[in-house]
Order: C-alpha cells, then sequence, then structure tokens
C-alpha cells in the first residue's frame, strides 16, 4: 500500500528518511525498548511512557518506509515494537491488549491513566499497523496476530446488533462509559471533567467507515476473500452513510447512538477523511448509487468548506454548516494523517471506478 510511491520524484522520500532517523535516533528507549510517548523538536524526552496507540503508528509507519524505500532499519525497528507489545502488553487471560505503560513497561493505574481498559481505536489501528507489517514481512506470526486482533474486533468490540463500533471495554470486555484519558488522543472533544454526556451509547462514523475500509485492506493483504463478511461490510457502510452523513448542509457528523441518529453535528476534518475513503470501497464492492451520492457530498464538503483555502490542509473543527470553530491548523492529534492520506487513497479508488465503468 506504500503511498509515497508515484507521487513524487524522491523528496518525499527523504522527508521520509528525515522522519525515520528522528524516530530511531531521538525517540528509542535504549534501556527499555519501545518509543517514547513524546519528545520535543530536539529529542528532549517530555513523556516518557509507552503509549499502545503510538507505538501501532511506529509500526505503519516503519513498515510503510522500508516498503517504500528499501531501508531495512524500517522494519528492524517495526518487529522490536511488535515484540515488546506481544512481550508486554497481551492481556493472555481476556485476550487482547493492554495499553498504557510507564516507561519500564509497568501497566498504568485504573481510571483516567487507561491501565484497566481497551479501547477500538488503539485495536484498530493494530490491525492497520500489522497488516502493513505482514505486508513487508510475510512472517507468519504478523499474519497470526493479525488476524487475532481481527477476530477481537468482530467479536468483542462492535455492537453485535447495529455492527457498530463500541469505544471503550473494561479488561473483562465489559462496556466501559468513554472517559477522557490523561494521555488521550482526542482530548478537546471531552467536556471539562473528561466526562461524555453519552457515555456508554455512542459510535463514530469515522471510526466505523476506517475499520470497514481498512479491514477490506487487511483482507487482500493476508489474501482472503471478502465474500464471507459482504453482509457485515453493507452494514457498516450503510449505517454510516444513512446516519453520519449530512444531506441538508454536506460531510459527516462526529457519533450517534448505535441504533441510529445523530448526537454530535459538529464537523471534524478525520471522519471526514476516513469516510471519504470507506465510501469509495462501498462504491467498488456495492452496485448501489447512494456510496457514490455520499461520496460526492462529502468531497464537496471538504473542497468547499473544510480545506483552508490558501494556506492548505484542513480546519480541525466546523459547525454543522461548515464554518470553521477552530482555525488552528494543526494540534497534539492533528497532523496530516489523515487529510493527505485520504486524498491519496481517494485517487486510488476512483482510479478502479473508471477502470470498471
Amino acid at each position: 500500500m506504500s503511498i509515497l510511491v508515484g507521487y513524487d520524484t524522491g523528496n518525499y522520500l527523504k522527508l521520509a528518511k528525515h522522519g525515520a532517523d528522528f524516530i530511531i535516533n531521538k525517540m528509542w528507549d535504549e534501556e527499555h525498548g519501545g518509543f517514547y510517548w513524546m519528545v520535543d523538536r530536539k529529542g528532549n524526552i517530555k513523556i516518557d511512557q509507552k503509549i499502545v496507540y503510538g507505538l501501532s503508528f511506529a509500526i505503519y509507519a516503519l513498515s510503510e518506509y522500508t516498503l517504500a524505500t528499501k531501508d531495512p532499519r524500517g522494519l528492524e525497528y517495526a518487529e522490536k515494537v511488535f515484540d515488546l507489545i506481544q512481550k508486554y502488553c497481551v492481556d493472555s487471560y481476556h485476550g487482547g491488549y493492554y495499553e498504557m505503560f510507564s516507561r519500564n513497561w509497568i501497566l498504568a493505574g485504573p481510571g483516567s491513566a487507561g491501565g484497566d481498559r481497551k479501547t477500538l481505536d488503539v485495536h484498530m489501528h493494530l490491525m492497520e499497523a500489522f497488516t502493513t507489517l505482514y505486508e513487508a514481512t510475510q512472517k507468519n506470526v504478523h499474519r497470526r496476530k493479525l488476524l487475532e486482533d481481527i477476530e477481537i474486533l468482530l467479536n468483542r468490540m462492535m455492537d453485535q446488533k447495529y455492527k457498530t463500533g463500541i469505544p471503550q471495554f473494561w479488561s473483562n470486555w465489559e462496556i466501559a462509559p468513554q472517559i477522557k484519558f490523561d494521555i488521550i488522543w482526542g482530548w478537546d472533544r471531552y467536556s471539562d471533567d473528561g466526562s461524555k454526556n453519552n457515555a456508554i451509547d455512542n459510535t463514530c462514523y469515522g471510526h466505523n467507515a476506517e475499520f470497514a475500509w481498512l479491514f477490506i485492506h487487511a483482507l487482500n493483504i493476508l489474501g482472503n476473500s471478502n465474500d464471507a463478511y459482504i453482509n457485515l461490510l453493507k452494514t457498516i457502510f450503510d449505517h454510516s452513510v444513512d446516519n453520519g452523513v449530512d444531506n441538508e448542509y454536506g460531510g459527516v457528523y462526529v457519533e450517534g447512538p448505535h441504533s441510529g441518529g445523530v448526537s454530535d453535528k459538529e464537523k471534524e476534518f478525520w471522519q471526514q477523511a476516513e469516510v471519504m475513503i470507506g465510501v469509495l470501497d462501498a462504491a467498488i464492492l456495492f452496485d448501489d448509487p447512494k456510496y457514490w451520492n455520499a461520496y460526492k457530498n462529502i468531497h464537496s464538503f471538504v473542497f468547499e468548506k473544510v480545506i483552508n483555502k490558501g494556506v492548505g490542509e484542513w480546519y480541525p473543527l466546523l459547525s454543522r454548516k461548515g464554518e470553521p470553530i477552530w482555525r488552528h491548523m494543526s494540534h497534539s492529534w492533528k497532523v496530516n494523517y489523515h487529510s493527505v492520506r485520504a486524498i491519496i487513497q481517494s485517487v486510488n479508488r476512483l482510479n478502479i471506478l473508471i477502470e470498471k465503468k
């Protein structure tokens, strides 16, 4: 899936090498292994914890880096991180992965420290990471762990009636009310006390569509057919389109109840990005014009409202009507992961649709 190939004559590869050099030389913990959660621009450690969310992206990025550049260091460190996660983070009793650790891999405390919870977000991004790692190595252990994580996502972390993602769980897989962690991505979408009004009954349209298209990609890399999951995929895409796409003002809402409807009608940048990709996959898989219409809706909203024209990049948060609420172009949880990838992956899928027609 290497997204660097075919879009540049070499400058992007230089930038990728610059990023890999920094991650490996500045962020790797030589004493305990793994990457620190946060360093400053000079590489000074700011937060030394080991957070599986961040480690999953390290595996993903470094595996992609080797696929694009053939530099073996990417896979060397991606496999080191994978091995550390299997050693320290696996819940060998209930299954799945614990997510928050100290520098020396001691499990974090309960509550906002996050040591007693498991999240859809982390397990979905582990699927993403293990997919690219297996694509790069073709090792059986990476394949097995990818399949294991997929089974957890499908059977533990999804509402079995509506096929929608459930955000947070206790370690024994009982559904937990969604809270803000001390170290958390998307912190700015919570109330001041770190809680949510709909802490149990909420599902995110962006996550659901993202899971679906990442799952399709994982099956492709595994060499497995979509056939056994075609009804599941249609259910996920239908829920995302029927409930998450705003047919009046355009774009994708943030979230709503599992049974349908909307509880948060603001428009975040990343939901637009992930649903764009997802509905194009749905348009490829199913002969139903509603998915193509959904893509046109979101595409128009992004290009008319979300992109900060003359500056570039996407506004992070907008009102339902598309008026920017936040005008800062980046923050701790917003870089160009979603936006650039969405455009590249959309172009790839649009080319497939052109060929089909």
